[in-house]
Order: C-alpha cells, then structure tokens, then sequence
C-alpha cells in the first residue's frame, strides 16, 4: 500500500505541479483528507521530493533552454574576466537576468515559511485558496494577448511574476496558475509567460530542497522508505512531463481560463468535505485526520 500511496501521490503532483490547479493544495487533500499519506513519511519532506521529481520535468521539457543559458554564463563569466561588452545583449544572458530578479520575492517569504507550512493542514484555506486561482485564470483568459518576450520584459514585469510565485508558495493556490497568469496581466506574450513560468520554478525548486536537507540530516531517512520515495519521484517526472507538454497546447490556443472552472469545483468540494469532517459526519474522513 505503501507504494500504490506514493506512486498516486506522484502522479498527483506531476499532473497538478504544471497544470494550473496547485500541486500542493492537491497533495494536502489527498494525504488530510483522503488519507492518502505515506505512514511513517514527514509529509513535507516527501512533498520537496516530488517536486524534485517535476523538476526533472522541466529539464525534460526546456532542456534546450537551459542548455543555452548554462553556455551563456560561461560566455558572461569570459565577458566579465577579458572586460568585454557584446554589442547586443544575447537572449539567454538576459534570460538568466530575468529568472534570477523573479527570484528575489521568494527570500521575503522565507522569516514565514513555517507559517506557511503550517497552512498545508488547513483545508479549509486550501479550499479557499483554490478558489481564489480559479478567479486568476478566469481573469487571464480575459484579457487583452500580450507581446512581451525574454528580449523586451523589463524588471518590473518579472518582479510581479516573481512576487506572484512566493504568494504561491501557500498551498491551494497554484505556481504556474500564478505565475503565468501574472505574466500575462504585465503584457507576457502567452507562450513565453508559460515556458518563464516553468523556467522560473527551477530556482524555486532547489532552494526548497536546499531548506529541508536540515531538517533531513536531523530527522534521519528511513531507508525502508526508498523504494516509495523513488517511485513517488518518478511518477511526477513521467507525469509532469506530460502535463507541460498539455500546458504548451493549452496556451497556444489561449484557454488557460478552462481550469477556472475545475478549481472552482475542487474548492468548493474542498470545504464542504472539510465541513463535514470537522463535524465528524462521514467516518472514513476521521481516519484521514
């Protein structure tokens, strides 16, 4: 049982990590309320594994990309030592620029992210968070298409998309629903907003796995517990990967508003269960507690 948990779970946040729904709004509902947890897993640590997982993903997906950005830091590094200014900035190298300033809005949230951490627990907020990225797409599927690219998006434009992620960081409301939507409210062309959106988790991604290798070293891993691990890892790369591959389609027709509805739904459901459970009416959600 063990195993089938972690391989759902993995699907789960390969499927929800880059459709615009929320990974982690959707893990804390299957493992709080559906009882889906691995027993004897710190859920928060299983939860960074995942995204590990989906981070593979990415990889998969934008390899050409990021392959051209590792190549264009070398090249700004030789830049830098031998003095020289290329007369016009390269794509990558301005790309690089604009994934680490969207980064920056992720350190105001780590004095919280304990706090925010504790929120995973809440369904009640969780329900109420996907409803709020419900209303994000709805919105970014209304408005006017923007042009803007990696050669024209100025510093504010990612400033925003990146403040959009470390709100993100609170369960039920999606990092790419987020991201992306911001993108596109500061004029993102639609398909770039998407393919940054998922550049930008990168950084994310390691910093989080960076935070939990204190509390893994104190804690200990129970080896027992590899085999589950590793199967939860490979399902959301194998799962996120096909899930950007949906997102890129989705886009390219500019409809991301149709997951509107399905977090609509999903809130709502989200807190009636929630409801319920507190008032102790439907048994099998008492054992999920």
């Amino acid at each position: 049982m063990h195993l089938l948990n972690a391989f759902l779970l993995g699907i789960v946040q390969g499927v929800a990590e880059f459709l615009p729904i929320s990974s982690s709004g959707h893990l804390s509902i299957a493992q709080n309320l559906l009882n889906l947890g691995v027993e004897g897993t710190d859920d928060v640590f299983f939860d960074v594994l995942l995204h590990l997982g989906t981070l593979v993903a990415v990889f998969a997906a934008y390899w050409e990309d990021i392959r051209d950005m590792i190549l264009e830091f070398f090249r700004m590094i030789g830049d830098v030592a031998h003095g020289t200014v290329p007369r016009s900035i390269p794509p990558a190298r301005r790309l690089i620029l604009l994934i680490i300033v969207g980064t920056l809005p992720l350190f105001v949230i780590l004095p919280f992210r304990h706090m925010v951490e504790a929120l995973y627990s809440n369904t009640f907020f969780v329900g109420g968070a996907l409803l709020v990225t419900g209303l994000l797409l709805f919105a970014c599927d209304r408005i006017r298409k923007g042009r803007k690219t990696e050669k024209s998006a100025t510093l504010l434009d990612v400033l925003a998309v990146g403040a959009g992620q470390a709100i993100a960081t609170c369960p039920g409301i999606s990092r790419s629903g987020m991201t992306i939507s911001m993108g596109c409210f500061r004029g993102m062309e639609r398909r770039f907003a998407v393919r940054f959106a998922f550049l930008l988790s990168i950084p994310a991604v390691l910093g989080a796995n960076i935070l939990q290798i204190g509390d893994v070293v104190e804690s200990g891993i129970d080896v027992k517990l590899l085999p589950a691990y590793l199967l939860g890892v490979a399902a959301a790369a194998v799962s996120g990967y096909l899930s950007i591959r949906l997102v890129r389609m989705v886009a390219s027709q500019g409809r991301f508003g149709i997951f509107a509805y399905y977090c609509w739904a999903a809130g709502a459901v989200t807190i009636v269960l929630s409801i319920l459970k507190a008032l102790e009416l439907l048994p099998w959600l008492q054992a999920a507690a």
